[in-house]
């Protein structure tokens, strides 16, 4: 019997957040999606616990803050394990502490609230790709589905099956390094943040009652794992660096993550897109792994909602790649320089010194903290060197009577009047501007005042778009 077909926009394979993110995005634009992932329920594992400043922006631009409560905040992070502080001009400077699977439980409820049609337990087993459209085949609890769209959209990690299906490029180097990791309870060890010992490098902290561990063993290489890690791995290893015996601790997770870096070619095939860990392979240093992914999401899914409409100029989807696979370039060489910096041996240590004093110098600690929060990225949004073009604008609200949308906004300020963007850019204060234009994304692609106005922005953004799209809003100046 031959298979269903359902007929769709939009087909995202994965749904952990960033795919999530992506399906709540392009229903904030109006596109249908359906979203398949294989597992048959949200993951139960804590993995990455770290939100940055620019996450938790975007994530305030969609309303969805209120639902996190209050996470605990930290100013402080590392660069390579040597402590960073964080704080930056931003609503949210540091970093949060939000469970993944808190994350992705809420961004679940946000894009099914939405309209995103999630389906669980559907593994991807086919794809098709014509000049027309792209065909999914899936096999799901009650067999075999063949799903219709414009596009497809790889949100499915690692080990992505749309990478695999496609023969993207994904050219890098394998894991050489790797560092342990368990959560464990009712083991007693003193919490330790990045402590070099004699023989390796031992992690630990307690929250709620569970103690996370994570160790590295100078020396040891990564390697091709037969098979996951087990807990009698961690802790022979930790017994080897720290001397400690956790044996008798209570494994509620145990994980392994190497220091392989990768990242696809193109982030575009046609119809085909890739997004988080399918584009991008890192070791997940520092928490930035998860904010790459969602913040990719954030950057395609109106500009993939206005291409499935029809209304997209020309050449748009393409500033997809060409912005985040930029920052992806960027994040993935700080993230090798902190694997030599936190995994090396004694060869690392003058390095270590030298960047510890470094650190002293503002411009060093702005310059670091920026990069790995990603609030320092900037998009080449057009010509001109205004100083706003292509920075965010942290502070937006575009709350309309229907509710917040992913519209542009056109921010009027009045002439002179100073408006304060020290978020955006730090010490900024811009004075003479009657107004700037607003990406969805909240990066700004037009500043200007006078009789010079942002007609010739919104074609290159919005295209025909333009007149659906624009939600004028004056602003209260400080």
């Amino acid at each position: 019997m031959a298979a269903d077909l359902l007929e769709t926009q939009v087909i995202v394979v994965g749904a952990g957040p960033v795919g999530l993110m992506l399906a709540g995005e392009l229903r904030l634009g109006g596109a249908d999606v359906i979203v398949l992932e294989r597992r048959e329920a949200p993951t139960t594992e804590s993995r990455a616990s770290t939100l940055h400043a620019r996450t938790m922006e975007i994530l305030d631009s969609r309303g969805l803050l209120e639902s996190f409560g209050t996470p605990p905040n930290e100013p402080r992070g590392h660069f390579g394990g040597i402590p960073l502080d964080l704080t930056l001009p931003s609503p949210y400077p540091g970093q949060w502490k939000v469970p993944q699977t808190r994350t992705e439980e809420l961004l679940q409820e946000w894009a099914s609230g939405l309209g995103a049609d999630i389906r669980r337990g559907h593994e991807l087993r086919g794809l098709g790709v014509t000049e027309e459209y792209v065909e999914a085949e899936a096999v799901g609890p009650e067999g075999t589905v063949r799903v219709r769209g414009l596009h497809v959209v790889g949100c499915d990690g690692e080990q992505s099956a749309v990478r695999r299906l496609t023969g993207a490029e994904f050219p890098g180097t394998d894991a050489g390094r790797e560092l342990l990791r368990a959560d464990v309870a009712g083991i007693a060890v003193p919490d330790r943040r990045f402590e070099r010992l004699t023989r390796g490098l031992a992690i630990a902290a307690r929250r709620d009652g569970v103690t996370r561990v994570m160790v590295h063993a100078f020396g040891d290489a990564a390697g091709p794992r037969v098979e996951k890690a087990g807990f009698a791995t961690v802790a022979a290893a930790w017994e080897r660096v720290t001397g400690e015996d956790i044996r008798g601790g209570t494994p509620l997770w145990v994980d392994s993550f190497g220091d392989a870096n990768r990242q696809l070619t193109r982030y575009r095939h046609g119809r085909v897109l890739f997004a988080g860990d399918a584009a991008h392979q890192q070791m997940p240093i520092g928490g930035q792994a998860l904010n790459l992914g969602l913040q990719d999401a954030f950057n395609l899914g109106w500009k993939l909602a206005l291409e499935v409409a029809g209304t997209a100029p020309e050449g748009l989807l393409d500033t997809y790649h060409a912005e985040r696979h930029a920052v992806g370039r960027r994040v993935l060489s700080n993230i090798r320089a902190q694997a030599l910096l936190l995994l090396g041996g004694e060869e690392v240590n003058p390095v270590r010194a030298l960047l510890g004093e470094l650190l002293a110098l503002e411009d060093v600690r702005e310059h670091l903290a920026g990069m790995v929060s990603g609030l320092d990225i900037r998009y080449a949004v057009g010509a001109g060197d205004h100083p706003l073009l292509g920075a965010r604008l942290p502070h937006l609200d575009l709350t309309t009577d229907q509710g917040r949308t992913t519209t542009t906004a056109l921010l009027r300020t009045g002439r002179g009047v100073r408006l304060d963007l020290s978020g955006a850019r730090p010490g900024g204060v811009l004075e003479g501007s009657d107004c700037v234009l607003v990406r969805p994304d909240g990066h700004v692609v037009w500043a200007g005042s006078g009789e010079a106005g942002p007609s010739g922005a919104l074609r290159r953004w919005f295209g025909t778009a333009q007149t659906d799209l624009l939600s004028v809003k004056e602003i209260s100046c400080h």
